[in-house]
C-alpha cells in the first residue's frame, strides 16, 4: 500500500479510502490511486485484513449434493446474492441430511474464520445441527417447513433461535388448485413429494386446504419422489381413472412424468387433462405442451437471506426474536391447463 502511494503522490491513509470505497476522495484522485494499483498489480491482503478487523468477508453455505432443481437453485441463489454483496463464498456439502454431516459441514466452516452461515434446511435435522453453532457464529436457515415458535416446535428444534427464509409453499400449491377449480374441474388430484420433505407437505397442506373450502371431493395421496419416474407411476394410475381431469404436481420433474403417461395412455393434455407443476424449471415451457407452473422466485431467496444473516451478524445478541421471512410464489399461466370440458 505504500508503493502505491509512493507512485501515486498520495498518502498511505488515502490508498487506504479509495481500497475501501470511501466517498470523501475526489475522483481525479481516485483515478490516480487505481492507475497506480493496477500498474504495480496490487491486491489487498485478505489475511492481514481479517486479523485487523476479525472479520473474514467469507460467508459459509450448507448444502447437499443433490442434482434436484430447488437446493440447487437456492445454493446458486445464495451464492450470487453474497459475491454480489462483495462477500466471498466457502460451500460445504453434505451427503444425507442427518444430524452429524451437517454439524460436520457447519464445524468446518467456522473453522476457515467464517463471518456467517447460511443452511439449506429442507428437513428439520438441518436446523437442529445449527443449534450447535459455535457461539457468536451468527446462522440462518433456507427453505424447509414453515417454522413453529414457541412450545409447539419443541425443545432444540432450532426453529424459535434462527431466522428463516422459505418460499410460501402452501400458498404455491393454493394458487394453483385454485386455478384447477376455476376452471371449472370438480376436484384437482395431487402427484404429491416424499412425505418427509417439509416443502412436500407444505403443498399438501396448501392443496388439501383449498378443496377442503371449494367443497370439493379431497382425493387419496400417494407420495412419490422429487424426479421423472415417480411422476410416471404416479401418473400411470391418474391416467386409468376417467374421473381424473385435474393433477396438481409436486414439482416440474413430477409433472413431466405425468404428461408422458397421459400422452401413453391416450389422455390428452389439456383437452381431458389439464396438469400444473411447481418450481417452474427454466425448462418447463419446452414441455409438451409448455407447462402451468408455481414459479419459486430463487435469486430473491438469495438476496433475503443474505440481507437476514447480514443483520444477524450486525445485532447478534439484541434480544429480539429471530426474523422468518416469507417469498411469495407466483403461478406462471401457460397451456398445459383448460376449462373442463363438458360430459
Amino acid at each position: 500500500m505504500r508503493d502505491v502511494a509512493k507512485l501515486a503522490g498520495v498518502s498511505h491513509q488515502t490508498v487506504s479510502r479509495v481500497v475501501n470505497d470511501h466517498p470523501n476522495v475526489r475522483a481525479e484522485t481516485r483515478e490516480r490511486v487505481l492507475a497506480a494499483m493496477r500498474s504495480l498489480n496490487y491486491r489487498r491482503n485478505l489475511a492481514a485484513r481479517t486479523l485487523a478487523t476479525r472479520e473474514s468477508h467469507t460467508l459459509g453455505i450448507i448444502g447437499f449434493e443433490t442434482t434436484l432443481f430447488g437446493p440447487e437453485s437456492m445454493l446458486y441463489g445464495i451464492e450470487s446474492a453474497a459475491r454480489g454483496a462483495g462477500y466471498l463464498v466457502s460451500v460445504a456439502t453434505v451427503r444425507e441430511l442427518s444430524h452429524r454431516p451437517v454439524r460436520e459441514a457447519m464445524d468446518r466452516l467456522a473453522q476457515h474464520d467464517v463471518d456467517g452461515i447460511i443452511a439449506i434446511a429442507p428437513k428439520p435435522a438441518v436446523i437442529t445441527a445449527l443449534t450447535h453453532a459455535p457461539a457468536g457464529l451468527a446462522c440462518v436457515a433456507v427453505g424447509g417447513a414453515n417454522p413453529v415458535v414457541g412450545p409447539a416446535s419443541g425443545a432444540g428444534s432450532g426453529f424459535d433461535q434462527f431466522p428463516t427464509v422459505r418460499v410460501d409453499n402452501a400458498a404455491g400449491a393454493r394458487l394453483a388448485t385454485r386455478h384447477l377449480l376455476d376452471l371449472g374441474h370438480a376436484t384437482v388430484h395431487h402427484a404429491a413429494g416424499p412425505p418427509d420433505w417439509p416443502e412436500a407437505q407444505a403443498r399438501v397442506d396448501g392443496w388439501r386446504e383449498t378443496l377442503y373450502a371449494a367443497g370439493a371431493v379431497v382425493p387419496p395421496v400417494t407420495p412419490g419422489w422429487w424426479d421423472a419416474a415417480a411422476g410416471y407411476e404416479q401418473g400411470r394410475r391418474l391416467a386409468a381413472d376417467p374421473e381424473v381431469t385435474a393433477v396438481l404436481c409436486a414439482n416440474d420433474r413430477i409433472a413431466l412424468g405425468v404428461l408422458r403417461a397421459m400422452h401413453e395412455n391416450g389422455r390428452r393434455v389439456p383437452e381431458d387433462v389439464s396438469v400444473v407443476g411447481f418450481d417452474d424449471m427454466p425448462d418447463s415451457g419446452y414441455f409438451m405442451p409448455p407447462l402451468t407452473t408455481v414459479h419459486q422466485d430463487f435469486a430473491e431467496l438469495g438476496r433475503r437471506a443474505l440481507a437476514l444473516l447480514l443483520r444477524h451478524m450486525s445485532r447478534p445478541d439484541d434480544g429480539a426474536p429471530p426474523e422468518n421471512v416469507v417469498v411469495a410464489p407466483d403461478l406462471i399461466l401457460r397451456t398445459s391447463t383448460a376449462p373442463r370440458k363438458n360430459r
